[in-house]
């Protein structure tokens, strides 16, 4: 599994605003946590779901986020506060199975493999998990159920908040080969306009190119995504 919590960040700077009796959940308005503009470090680091219809993106500058949506309200960070709930939420997990990796301050990989109860499945296991955290911890995540770490991150990335997905070796092809190739993990900005000068658009694509094709374009950093794509 991979577990992501939803907007991190603002989310749980609402969560703990609430516990400290405010009257507002901020994620219910035109809301972001931003940097220090005195400093001129004030960039967007996340946002709302309202604050994104306003097409608020994530890294750009206040100045114009604020231009966009002039009664945005304006959190700063608080990485005590982050680390505080990321280790509320580990320790969750970790009663469902000790082989965790920490990814970032808000992911998680699980490998609950050799710990899924004979009277329960692994996506049984998922939304157990779901409901837990939204209920004891205030907050929502997405998780992904899959057979491998690179697929269980890409079904965690589907349609979000608060969604289980699974990306099962049969599902490959329907639920990941149709997405663009800009989704496919590792694939950046810098990668991705040789990707489109091959005629590459879609995960599917990619995995149909031969991999000696972009080994000669990409070396290993070919070779790896084209693995990634065909994880089947």
């Amino acid at each position: 599994m991979h577990v992501d919590v939803n907007n991190a960040f603002l989310s749980w700077t609402a969560v703990d605003m609430l516990k400290h009796g405010a009257e507002i959940d901020i994620r219910t308005i035109p809301a972001i946590i931003g940097g220090d503009e005195e400093k001129r470090k004030g960039i967007v680091l996340a946002k709302s779901i309202l604050a994104k219809k306003y097409g608020i993106q994530t890294a750009e500058p206040i100045y114009f986020a604020k231009q966009k949506c002039p009664n945005l309200q304006i959190y700063q960070s608080n990485f005590r506060i982050y680390k505080e709930y990321s280790n509320a939420l580990y320790d969750l997990l970790h009663e469902y199975t000790d082989k965790i990796e920490r990814f970032s301050i808000d992911e998680c990989f699980l490998d609950i493999t050799d710990f899924i109860p004979k009277e329960k499945t692994g996506l049984q296991i998922a939304y157990e998990i779901q409901t837990r955290v939204k209920q004891e911890l205030g907050f929502t995540v997405n998780i992904g159920v899959a057979p491998n770490k690179l697929l269980a991150k890409m079904a965690s990335d589907f349609e979000k908040p608060d969604k289980v997905h699974t990306l099962y070796m049969n599902e490959i092809s329907v639920k990941m080969w149709e997405l663009p190739v800009s989704e496919l993990l590792m694939v950046g900005k810098r990668s991705l306009p040789k990707l489109e000068l091959l005629g590459i658009r879609t995960i599917r694509e990619l995995a149909h190119t031969p991999k000696e094709l972009l080994e000669s374009q990409f070396g290993k950093f070919g070779k790896m995504i084209w693995e990634y794509a065909n994880r089947n």
